[in-house]
C-alpha cells in the first residue's frame, strides 16, 4: 500500500517512479524569469524613458537659454562685494538657526524619548501625544503659525521653535528605537546587580544604542539644515531669502539672474549637507575604531 501511494505521489509531482525528484530552478525565486520578449520590452521601455527624460531636460535648458539665463552677463552680479556679503550673511544666519535648532531638538528628543520609555503611564501618555502631534503637523504651517501668533517680531525664534518641535519629535523616536534595540539581557543584568533605571539607561543602554542610532540622528540633522530654508516664508534672512533678494533686486543686461542664483545657493546647500554627512561618517568610524581597541578585562 505504501509503495503504491509513493508511486502515485511521484506521478502527481511530475517525477518518474524510482528516479531522483527534479527540483524546478524557478522554485527558489518569487517571480518567473522574464523571457526574450519580456527582456526586449524592458530594454525598449528603459531606452524610451531615458530619451523622454533627456528630452525634458533639453527642453528646460533650451527655454532657459533662450531667456538668457545662462549668459555671461547673468554671472556678473556675483563679482560685486555687496552681493557676496549678502550671501555670506545669509549663510551665517542659516548656520546660526541650524545650530540652535539642532541642539534644542536633540535635547527635546532625549526628554521625549525618556518620557516614552518611562514606567509612569501618565508621563508616557503625554510624551506620546506630544511626539505624535508634532510629527504629524506640517513644518511649514507650524512655522507660519508660530510667527503670526507668538514671535511676530522675531522670525529667528519662530523658525528655530518650529524646527525644534518637529525635529525633536523625530529624534525622540530615533532615540527610543535605538534604546529598545539593545538586547533585553543587558538591562536585566544591570537590574540584577542593583542598578536603578536611570543608571541602567545612562550607563548601559544609551552608550550601546548611540552607535546604532548615530547615522539616523545625523540624517535627521541634515533634514534640519535643509529645513532652515523654510524661514523664507517669514522673511528670516537665511540663505534662500538672501538669494531671493539678489535675484529680484539685481538687474543685468539679459534680465534678473534667477537661475544663476539658484545654482549658487543650491550648491552651497549641497556642500553643507555633504560636509555634515562626512562628519557623521567620521564620528561613526572613530567610534568603531575605539570599540575595536578596547581589550577585555582580565578575569
Amino acid at each position: 500500500m505504501s509503495s503504491d501511494s509513493s508511486v502515485l505521489t511521484a506521478l502527481l509531482s511530475g517525477n518518474e517512479p524510482g528516479r531522483t525528484p527534479r527540483v524546478s530552478k524557478s522554485s527558489s525565486v518569487l517571480y518567473d524569469t522574464p523571457g526574450p520578449r519580456a527582456r526586449a520590452r524592458y530594454r525598449a521601455f528603459g531606452v524610451l524613458s531615458v530619451l523622454g527624460i533627456a528630452g525634458l531636460l533639453w527642453y528646460a535648458y533650451d527655454s532657459l537659454a533662450s531667456a538668457g539665463q545662462f549668459s555671461a552677463a547673468m554671472w556678473e552680479p556675483f563679482q560685486y562685494t555687496a552681493v557676496q556679503q549678502r550671501i555670506v550673511d545669509g549663510l551665517l544666519d542659516t548656520l546660526t538657526a541650524f545650530g540652535v535648532a539642532a541642539l534644542l531638538s536633540l535635547v527635546l528628543g532625549a526628554l521625549l524619548a525618556a518620557g516614552r520609555l518611562s514606567d509612569h503611564k501618565p508621563l508616557r501618555a503625554v510624551a506620546t501625544a506630544v511626539v505624535q502631534f508634532f510629527r504629524a503637523m506640517p513644518l511649514l504651517i507650524m512655522i507660519f503659525a508660530l510667527y503670526h501668533s507668538l514671535f511676530g517680531t522675531s522670525p529667528f525664534w519662530a523658525l528655530v521653535t518650529g524646527l525644534t518641535l518637529y525635529n525633536g519629535s523625530v529624534q525622540a523616536e530615533i532615540i527610543r528605537s535605538g534604546v529598545n534595540a539593545v538586547p533585553r539581557g543587558q538591562s536585566e543584568a544591570a537590574y540584577a546587580i542593583g542598578l536603578r533605571k536611570t543608571q541602567v539607561m545612562l550607563t548601559i543602554l544609551v552608550p550601546q544604542a548611540v552607535r546604532s542610532m548615530l547615522p539616523a540622528i545625523i540624517g535627521q540633522l541634515v533634514v534640519t539644515l535643509k529645513d532652515t530654508s523654510l524661514g523664507f516664508v517669514i522673511t528670516y534672512t537665511e540663505l534662500l531669502y538672501a538669494g531671493k533678494l539678489i535675484a529680484s533686486n539685481t538687474s543685468t543686461a539679459d534680465g534678473y539672474p534667477y537661475i544663476p542664483v539658484v545654482i549658487v545657493i543650491g550648491t552651497i546647500y549641497i556642500g553643507m549637507c555633504l560636509l555634515l554627512t562626512a562628519l557623521a561618517k567620521w564620528i561613526e568610524a572613530r567610534g568603531r575604531r575605539g570599540a575595536n581597541r578596547r581589550t577585555p578585562a582580565a578575569a
